[in-house]
Formats: structure tokens, sequence, C-alpha cells
């Protein structure tokens, strides 16, 4: 791959510490960090102007919606969502139509992306109860983990049976992460709703259903079983500050049972629903403002490893059809970045924990090769932000397929400046570059113990 780019006068964050000077990527490599590189012949010069300089954001939890589900969703417009939010990598879901649980189902995945992605790609195999032989074959293939659905989907994605769940976290040798969600509580509570008030309560009763006690439940049999087991745990979109015991503190070098936090949930609160209804309906539930603030407080601490999206789209039309009706998912993957920013500005964030929990972290617990650093040899996957620039979240501006965001009306403080993908720039001040392709992630699965 040839070509050259040298990014002048940055604010390098990286492995904790944010130091100044150039970066110089030779092909789809960085071959320097640091220091004054402008000696070195460039063939594209970018003058960051002491703007903040980031690895790519790695996205471990997103819904593309391909293939089936287009009419919501698609890898080609998400993917392209992804890169102008400064997210240069992804790690899809399974629950698609059909459902991703064969190693043929994710062959088929890895072709689409192949053809039509932005960013790059990996995806999860889903489990059920019965393809425990897909399972165990899955480590020698490109799958990124194993996806559990435990209490919370619908089909042969819901594993609610304490032994088959047993099972799986048994046959994988891939990190198996887990929708944790009491399905038996979440009904029950469902009931209770429905005898009070009916087929179109307010969206607030979603995190009553959806409870605290749902998630506790859940997280706690999941958190027991991988530790009789043996295997290695990660629990998806941790909502609640009860969860938080269930997880070990300090770097994520030697868990075996880590956790992802997802931007909604860092955001918004119960309160918003009165304001927003359906489009932050999503599950498990955004809920009261505690909670919100223990999760933030529990990326420092280090009980949550990992920062997510969950980015799910859904048609506005599909959200419309009250409380029942309206299905759970909010896509946001284009302003996740802006959004966690935004938290930093307020000081709820440092800077550097952002850098680790949402590019490091990823990397290191999937094992994902080369890259989630601003390292000499890893790939040139950055993101260049403007702290002192803002951006408003229009429609017209937005580039998933479901056409809206959460986020709409929002003015953030700070904006995506330039983001590049394997060497090349693939957006500038919020316009894509054409025919910029993705690549497969590749795995170092020695690490993963």
């Amino acid at each position: 791959m040839s070509g050259s780019l040298l990014i002048r006068d940055a604010r390098i964050v990286n492995d904790g510490t944010i130091s100044e000077g150039d970066v110089y990527v030779r092909g789809d490599r960085i071959e320097a960090v640091g220091g004054d590189q402008g000696s070195r012949p460039a063939d594209e010069v970018i003058d960051a102007h002491g703007k903040a300089l980031l690895p790519g954001m790695i996205d471990d939890h997103v819904h593309f919606r391909e293939p089936g589900l287009e009419h919501k969703g698609d890898i080609a417009h998400e993917s392209r969502a992804a890169v102008a939010g400064g997210v240069t990598s992804f790690m899809d879901m399974p629950n698609t139509v059909p459902p991703t649980t064969s190693l043929a189902a994710l062959d088929d995945k890895m072709a689409r992306a192949a053809s039509s992605s932005a960013a790059n790609y990996a995806f999860y195999l889903g489990a059920t109860a019965d393809n425990l032989d897909e399972i165990r074959r899955a480590h020698a293939s490109r799958a990124c983990g194993v996806k559990l659905f435990m209490g919370a989907s619908t089909g042969d994605l819901l594993v609610d049976d304490r032994a088959a769940v047993a099972r799986i976290f048994a046959a994988s040798r891939l990190p198996v992460a887990v929708h944790c969600e009491d399905s038996s509580i979440i009904e029950r509570n469902a009931a209770a709703v429905r005898a009070a008030q009916g087929e179109d309560p307010p969206h607030a009763v979603h995190a009553e259903i959806r409870s605290v006690e749902a998630c506790i439940a859940s997280t706690a049999l999941a958190v027991e079983l991988a530790r009789e087991a043996g295997s290695r745990l990660h629990v998806l979109h941790v909502s609640t500050a009860d969860e938080l015991a269930l997880f070990g503190r300090g770097p994520l070098e030697g868990k075996r049972i880590t956790a992802e936090a997802c931007v909604h949930h860092l955001w918004f609160d119960a309160g918003d629903y009165g304001a927003l209804g359906a489009r932050i309906k999503c599950n498990p539930a955004i809920k009261a403002r505690p909670h919100r603030d223990a999760l933030r407080a529990a990326l420092a601490s280090g009980e949550i490893d990992v920062i997510g999206t969950d980015h799910a789209p859904h048609l506005l039309a599909e959200k419309a059809g009250g409380y029942f009706a309206a299905p759970s998912g909010v896509p946001y993957i284009q302003h996740a970045l802006a959004a966690l920013l935004d938290l930093h500005l307020d000081g709820a964030l440092p800077l550097e924990l952002i850098v680790e929990r949402a590019c490091h972290a990823p990397a290191r617990l999937f094992g994902i090769r080369d890259r989630g650093y601003i390292r000499e040899g890893c790939f040139a996957d950055l993101v260049l932000v403007d702290l002192e620039r803002p951006c408003r979240v229009d429609r017209e501006t937005l580039y998933s397929a479901c056409g809206w965001s959460p986020f709409e009306g929002t003015s953030f403080r700070a904006s995506i400046d330039t983001v590049v993908i394997n060497g090349r720039v693939a957006c500038r001040g919020g316009r894509l570059a054409q025919g910029i392709r993705g690549v497969p992630l590749a795995f170092d699965r020695s690490g993963l113990g």
C-alpha cells in the first residue's frame, strides 16, 4: 500500500498521556509518533493546530441490521455514519434475519462488509441452545466473540435455561458477550403495567418494566456460570449501579469478567423519557440519574472496562406505535464520540480515560491486532477532534439509513475534524471521501487466556 500522510502539531492522546508532536503515516501504518517529523516527505499534510489526535474508536457493540432488516439500516449506511463520527472499527451483533448462528452465516456477513463497509469490521457468532458445534469451531474463524442473549431476545437467540447457558460458556474459546435481563421478571412487570395502565402507558414505565431487579438477577447468574466454567465473560450495556459490585476494579489485564457501558446510558437518564419517549426506548432501559452517575464513576474505577454504543436503528414510524408496540433500540453512532467529548468538557471524563475505554480496551479485550493505539507499527486509524468547535446534530447531516437520532437538536461543544482509516483520509469536516473501504479486523487469540 503506497502513500504517506503527515499530521503536524497535534495533541496526541494515547497510552494514558497527552503529548505534543507529529504523527507520520506510510501506507496503512503509523511509522513515527511524536517530535518534529516535518522533514519527512508526505503526499498529504494535515496541520492539526493543536487539536487532539485520538486513536479511532473501536465499537464493540453495533446492530447494523444486515441481512434481512435493511429497511432499518445496512452495513453501507451505518458504517458511513460510524466513520463520520470517528468510529473506525465495529463489531456487529447476530440478531439479523437470518440470525448469525453458523459460520456460513458469518462468512456471508464478512462478504457483505467487504463490498460495502467504510469502517473496519468483525462479527459475533450468535449462541443458541443448539449450535454448540459452531461455537466450538468459532475460535478458528474471524468471529470477534460469541453473543448470548440471556432472557432478552426472541426466537432461537433467546437462551434462558441455566444448563444451556452453562454449556455455551463451556464450549466457547472466545469472549462470550452477554445481554443480561431476566425475562420472567420483565414479563411480570409488563403484566402489572398493562393491568394498571393499559396498552399505551407513558414511556417512562420502560425503566420500571425492564427494571434494576431484572438486570441484576440476570447479570449475577451470568457471572456465576462464567466463573464456574472459567469462561471469559463480557457483560454488555450495564445500566445499573447495582450490577457494578459484580465486577472487579482496576486494569483489564488479568480479568476474565469484564463490562461495557454504552454512551446512551452515560448521557441520558429516566428524566428524558418525557421529552424523547420511544426515541430512547432501548434494552436494557435507561434508568434514573443515580445509575447514570454511577456508571460514569465506574469508568474511572475500572469496574466498567469498555465504552460501546449498541447502535440499533429503527424507523421513526416503527417508534410511533405506542409504548408496547415501539421497538427498542437507539441509532446514534455518528455522534457517540462527540457526546463523550462533551462529557469530558463537563469534567465528567478525562480525555485519556475516554481513549482507554473506547479505543485501547476493546483492542486488548478482543485481541485485535495492531489497532486501538497511536503507536509505531499500528494501523493508522486516527481521529482529529476539535474541542473548541461546536457541532449541531441536524437530520439532514445524518448518514444512518433510518434518518434520525435521539441527539437531534443537540449542540455538542466539540466536533470531529478529520478521520483517517488505514492511512487514508476517510472524512474531513463531516464530508466522507469516496471509495473508502474498511478491512476485516485481525485477531491475536494468544492473549485471550
